[in-house]
């Protein structure tokens, strides 16, 4: 297989701006050192840790250095200021929509900007640098979400906390629903001011670029095709195909889960020269909004990607739990979210035995179920799922949609690609089939969220109507089918399947479109128009269409082979 692991953009010129390595680091930006009165401001990404600070130190040689993070109230206050939106749950919280602002001591960042006014060197380093001050010269030090909690799984605290040992998923909390909310809302306004950039992703391997180089580098992004880098986890029901479609490590035990198309958690490689950064994708967001997603669906979500593509693998695996997700006005009401999570499970592959629980029996009572719940969490006996979900046998190709509030899981030897809306960590899980998470804990169930979300009147004929298979054709010739797939007209999102030997046409009038490559060993996408490069995609991989791209073609690699391809995008 030819799935690519590490996607690169290229991006044209910069390359005397881009700086690979700590010497290369050092050799531009000591010249600041000989500056007697100057100050230096290194803004971090909540994760960043001392290493860089040590780097600048040994660079640059400041007279005084401020830790920004003392501006900040104490652990004790924080922890008190942030618990109605951490909650006591393990995974979820409440989104916080303030500013990293009220969480400083405003007295601190007083008597802080006083030192400013000294004849010296000065460099002010860490979370909200920024808010003492730009400095004469300004660096922002980047971290992707990914990289956060891969560190947070080897013992590194949250922000200004003694956390080391806590439990991985609630730091991941505490990072989703508050920390990188405000430190997002605070990166914003940084794009526009930044001298330079610093990639810490890879330990005791930084690499920096002008702002310049950056900005340039995210509006060339958007004005054509380009993937993600997608990341891989294990997990305790997790699968085999991965492992070999994916050229992954076939040491593991299995690969559960692939992000590879959620601008939210994964990361983008830009390519200048030789030279590889690694920035968040929620920069090309924050920055290029607009073009990205198009002004309609700019002006419905904001700066946030609404669509997500991810990959469940059971094939030799376990079933995932069975879970529901919240409606619309209880992840509102409950979490402070805009809008849910109403998904689909695309089967991009499946063995015998293989299917979809969803949606419930005819003339079950409400009360049993739920009770039936309880007691299995107990641990009074497992919980019969066939006497009260449908399952549904499943084979390739297949759709299946899921609408908030109806109950589903996959079952093992299933490979789905989940098209789905973003939010993604408010899944109440019913049952977990009588095992434990791979940290040896019971994982996170949420019988009495899901209870007041489930739709108790979407049962078997409903589902079979609405959710299985719900495919029409809108345009068929003998070498070109396009398909309606979904997803139901309670969900946001629509769905295309485009079945060809030839070249199709697409313009991105409806805004920002993202694909998968569902058959077919590789395509083109191309301009009809050459305004950019052609673009080629292999099987399974997720590759995103930006608004500003307009207009674009895709077609097989081999004249000879048929591709299929799925193309999801918002409804207008």
């Amino acid at each position: 297989m030819n799935y690519d692991k590490y996607p690169e953009i290229k991006i044209n010129g910069f390359d005397d701006q881009v700086f690979a390595d700590v010497q290369g680091i050092k050799n531009e930006l000591e010249k600041y050192s000989q500056e007697s009165q100057f100050c230096m401001t290194v803004e971090c990404y909540p994760g960043v840790d001392d290493e860089i600070l040590e780097m600048i130190q040994d660079i640059y040689d400041p007279e005084i250095v401020i830790r920004s993070e003392d501006i900040f109230y104490n652990q004790e206050k924080l922890n008190q200021m942030m618990a109605s939106h951490l909650t006591e749950d393990r995974v979820r919280g409440v989104m916080y929509y303030g500013k990293m602002e009220d969480f400083v001591d405003q007295q601190k960042c007083i008597e802080m900007k006083k030192v400013l006014s000294s004849k010296q060197r000065i460099l002010i380093y860490g979370v909200g640098a920024s808010l003492i001050s730009q400095g004469d010269l300004y660096i922002y030090c980047d971290m992707a979400r990914w990289e956060i909690q891969c560190r947070y799984r080897e013992g590194m605290p949250n922000f200004k906390q003694d956390n080391q040992d806590e439990d991985t998923l609630r730091k991941i909390k505490r990072g989703f629903f508050i920390e990188w909310r405000i430190a997002d809302k605070q990166k914003m306004k940084m794009f526009d001011h930044i001298d330079y950039l610093i990639d810490s992703n890879i330990k005791r391997n930084p690499k920096m670029l002008t702002g310049e180089a950056l900005r340039s580098g995210l509006r060339q992004i958007v004005k054509r095709p380009f993937r993600l880098v997608p990341y891989f986890d294990p997990g305790v029901w997790g699968g085999q195909w991965m492992k070999e479609v994916c050229g992954l490590d076939s040491k593991q035990d299995n690969f559960a889960w692939s992000f590879d198309g959620v601008p939210e958690e994964n990361s983008l490689y830009l390519k200048y020269n030789q030279t590889r950064i690694e920035i968040p994708a929620m920069d090309l967001v924050l920055y290029q909004p607009r073009e990205l997603l198009g002004m309609k669906t700019y002006c419905r979500f904001g700066a946030e990607f609404p669509i997500r593509f991810d990959f469940l693998d059971t094939i030799g695996g376990q079933n995932l739990s069975l879970q529901v997700h919240p409606l619309t006005e209880y992840i509102k009401s409950h979490f402070g979210m805009t809008y849910t999570q109403d998904e689909s499970y695309y089967i991009l592959d499946c063995q015998d035995g293989g299917g979809v629980y969803l949606g419930l029996k005819d003339n079950i009572q409400p009360h049993e179920m739920i009770d039936d719940l309880n007691k299995a969490q107990k641990g009074e006996g497992s919980f019969d799922a066939d006497r009260y979900v449908n399952f549904f046998e499943a084979k390739k190709h297949d759709h299946y949609l899921i609408p908030a509030g109806t109950v589903h899981c996959s079952s093992s030897n299933c490979m789905v690609l989940e098209i789905s809306a973003t939010p993604y960590i408010f899944t109440f899980k019913l049952w977990d089939w009588d095992r434990l998470g791979l940290d040896g804990l019971p994982r996170p169930i949420h019988i009495e969220d899901g209870a007041k979300n489930i739709q108790w009147d979407r049962t078997t004929q409903w589902v079979k109507d609405n959710l299985v298979n719900n495919i029409q054709i809108i345009h068929e010739e003998d070498d070109y089918l396009e398909e309606r797939t979904g997803l139901h007209e309670l969900e946001f999102i629509e769905t295309r399947r485009f079945t060809s030997s030839k070249k199709t046409y697409h313009h991105c009038e409806d805004g920002v479109h993202m694909l998968n490559l569902v058959e077919g060993t590789q395509a083109v996408v191309e301009s009809p128009t050459d305004a950019f490069e052609p673009f080629i995609v292999h099987y399974a991989e997720t590759f995103i269409l930006p608004s500003e791209a307009k207009e674009y073609t895709i077609r097989p690699y081999d004249s000879e082979e048929t591709i299929r391809f799925v193309k999801a995008y918002v409804r207008q």
